[in-house]
């Protein structure tokens, strides 16, 4: 039974003068548009957060009708990524948890695993062979990679799904066979699948019922380098990615390499010339060219919970200056709530970004005559992961794309 929110529960506000004609919708549940004249909202000079709930209680007010609430599923929800979703769902104004599972810790609660979580009312976990679906409108399958596929095989397919594992990101089965060591065991179903990058992919998630979301570290790269190879302004040779990124992003597992005494008061690299990432960064960048682009990229783990950045050394086109760089990305993310071209020289920070959903970037003229440096940080576990997938199901749903999002970065 699909449960209902009554209008008369709003809250009644007075929208700003600033704001009012520019929350326009041709609004149905499930097909909720914004106009397409609405600039992102910190570009309004209106609050985020409070434009953020008047936007959403609009979708519910001019609906006609009450808007049922989207009954969400979290698989592997003891896992980092399936926490920081419900922490994010926490104020989305129409998600709301019905079922998660975790194997391991099935028939416990969430707040007895993560307990900062202990104000949310939440059902407790419990194993996906026992999970029942018939509660659930769309799911966010946050299980380890090379587990994925036969589970969502298997679910029913009227559910709108988001996995946030490898399992379906590349295109070409043989190339997740090489790179995951292990045939994959749902052909079908990957190619269905819709590769969730959500700036550049938005339409084709829109109308997906399973989207893939990106790996963190392609997230912070295929960001700005894909604008940029698509309008012809770097080489496609030469591209050299040093990327950083807290420990979070090797998961919760016990492992003895990230203990704190081996990661304290250092830095290491790992998956030199190796990592499984580069398969992703390469096939978004090379579909974005329509010919071959292979990169050196090389990760580092520093000894920080989370946060991540990726430094880019590129070659610039004949003819192209830096400032021509970043002029079109400035153009490419002026809409873009979630991606945030930095005033000239600014250097972008991960502390800048903790906790939040969004990406900020910048270009610097390398001393190399012909070469620029370009920065993008992000959170790992929000845009990098949980909050990329939740702004995938908005557009999935038909929410709009910043609901549960717009929470800024903590600092310090």
């Amino acid at each position: 039974m699909a449960i209902s929110i009554s209008m008369r529960a709003l809250p009644t506000f007075a929208l700003p003068s600033e704001m009012r004609g520019g929350l326009r919708r041709t609004t149905s549940f499930g097909a909720v548009k914004a106009s397409p004249s609405a600039l992102p909202l910190r570009r309004r000079g209106v609050s985020p957060n409070i434009t953020c709930v008047l936007e959403d209680v609009e979708v519910l007010r001019t609906s006609g009708k009450n808007a049922e609430v989207v009954r969400i599923g979290v698989l592997g929800a003891s896992g980092y990524t399936g926490s920081e979703i419900v922490r994010l769902l926490a104020t989305h104004p129409a998600f709301s948890v019905t079922l998660m599972t975790a194997d391991r810790k099935a028939g416990q609660s969430l707040a007895s695993v993560f307990p900062h979580l202990v104000t949310q009312n939440l059902p407790d976990m419990v194993a996906v062979k026992d999970a029942d679906f018939s509660n659930v409108d769309a799911i966010f399958c946050c299980l380890p990679h090379g587990t994925t596929q036969e589970i969502i095989a298997a679910l029913p397919r009227s559910l709108k799904v988001v996995d946030l594992s490898a399992d379906f990101r590349l295109k070409d089965t043989a190339q997740y066979e090489k790179w995951y060591n292990g045939a994959h065991r749902a052909p079908e179903l990957q190619k269905e699948a819709v590769y969730g990058l959500t700036e550049l992919h938005r339409d084709e998630v829109r109308e997906a019922r399973l989207v893939a979301n990106p790996g963190c570290y392609p997230t912070s790269v295929q960001l700005p380098l894909v604008p940029l190879l698509q309008a012809n302004l770097i080489s496609k040779d030469g591209i050299i990615i040093d990327a950083k990124s807290g420990v979070s992003g090797a998961g919760r597992a016990a492992k003895e390499a990230n203990l704190y005494t081996e990661i304290a008061e250092g830095m290491k690299s790992y998956g030199i010339t190796n990592h499984r990432h580069v398969p992703e960064i390469e096939q978004g960048l090379t579909r974005a060219v329509g010919s071959q682009v292979t990169v050196s990229f090389t990760p580092h783990l520093i000894p920080m919970s989370r946060g991540m950045q990726s430094t880019i050394f590129v070659q610039l086109s004949g003819g192209v200056t830096v400032e021509d760089l970043r002029t079109h990305l400035q153009s490419k993310f002026e809409n873009e709530e979630f991606v945030v071209m930095l005033p000239k020289g600014v250097v972008p920070c991960t502390a800048h970004v903790r906790g939040s959903n969004y990406c900020l970037l910048n270009v610097f003229e390398d001393r190399i005559p012909g070469r620029a440096i370009i920065i993008s940080v992000i959170d790992n576990l929000v845009k990098g992961a949980s909050g990329q997938a939740l702004q995938n199901m908005n557009i999935m749903m038909g929410w709009p794309e910043t609901s549960g999002l717009l929470q800024q970065p903590m600092f310090p």
